[in-house]
């Protein structure tokens, strides 16, 4: 494989096949292979080793490096052999995930696009069975598998439909209500990423744990909407994952997704009242435990208060517990749901 340091700016890539300007000499695939990488050497080689393994072989892998330090592109193009086509890109500063996504997806020649996060895993026939299903239905415009959970190296008892049932068709409310895809399992039609892009791009670039989110319920507005029942992904939980240790950051993201939706969504407000209270009430669930964590127990027992169910009346309690706690509840949580 050759090294072709001629991506322009701060960026290069790496083929099979002769570049110039960061532009593959190689026939366009039918799928491309998103995935946004920040220090993660340890998981990536075998993230790579699962794209590999895929049966199906039409597509393309597109790695955007945003400034990682710990030897990821290193791993990355270690990797690389056996890919059909592999394109990798560096830039010199990290930006939010958005932004990143975007500045990947930018370089995405397929028809359908696919996500991987460089710390979660594909089963051999996930691009397969997903090729397949959306071939045959034209007119969904996401679709994604069922989801595995690993914590600590070890599968956890129960799926992402498990906790969260999937509907097909156009799926909106209750996409956003449930929140049963992982983005490493989500497949989108490019037509369907184009017909929700802004002046912005296809992301938000502002956003930085929300974006996945936010992106599929703007297709899912637009698009019908469809799943398979295998869990053909894995969703590594470890230490540094997002969900863990951002709360603050999906509270105000979550915030400004309902904003968003108030300016762009007719009648959003009423047409969707329920959506906007769901909202509103994990971004105040997230901020609760985000103060927590931060030792601020008595201002996160003010945001929980009036919020029913069981997941507020814990956290309720929990919040009297010195915030050094906050990390085991978190891995019980992810135990015992």
């Amino acid at each position: 494989m050759n090294v072709c340091p001629r991506g322009g700016g701060n960026a290069h890539c790496c083929m099979g096949a002769s570049c110039a300007g960061g532009v593959c000499a190689l026939p366009a695939p039918l799928v491309s292979v998103i995935m946004n990488c920040r220090d993660a050497a340890r998981t990536l080689p075998e993230t790579l080793a699962s794209v590999r393994a895929q049966t199906f072989r039409n597509f393309e892998v597109i790695l955007w490096d945003s400034a990682s330090i710990d030897g990821s592109g290193e791993a990355a193009l270690s990797g690389a052999a056996g890919l059909p086509c592999f394109r990798y890109f560096r830039v010199a500063e990290p930006a939010p995930l958005g932004a990143a996504r975007n500045d990947a997806l930018a370089r995405a020649r397929g028809e359908l696009v696919a996500f991987l996060d460089c710390d979660d895993l594909w089963h051999p026939e996930k691009l397969a069975r997903q090729v397949a299903r959306m071939r045959a239905r034209p007119e969904v415009g996401l679709l994604c598998t069922d989801t595995a959970q690993m914590l600590d190296g070890r599968l956890l008892r129960r799926t992402f439909f498990q906790w969260a049932r999937p509907v097909r068709g156009r799926v909106f409310a209750e996409l956003v209500e449930r929140q049963w895809a992982s983005m490493s399992s989500v497949m989108v039609r490019r037509a369907a990423l184009d017909s929700v892009r802004t002046a912005r791009g296809w992301f938000a670039p502002d956003l930085q744990v929300c974006e996945d989110a936010d992106l599929q319920y703007r297709i899912a507005a637009r698009w019908d909407c469809d799943y398979l029942a295998e869990p053909l992904t894995v969703w590594r939980i470890h230490g540094n994952n997002a969900t863990l240790r951002k709360f603050a950051l999906f509270a105000r993201e979550a915030r400004v997704m309902v904003e968003r939706f108030r300016r762009e969504v007719p009648d959003f407000s009423t047409r969707y009242a329920a959506v906007e209270r769901l909202l509103l009430r994990r971004a105040s669930f997230r901020e609760a435990a985000s103060l927590w964590a931060a030792g601020h127990g008595a201002q996160a027992r003010q945001a929980l208060r009036g919020m029913p169910g069981r997941k507020a009346a814990l956290l309720r309690l929990l919040s009297w517990l010195p915030a050094g706690c906050f990390s085991l509840a978190a891995r019980l949580y992810w135990r015992l749901r």
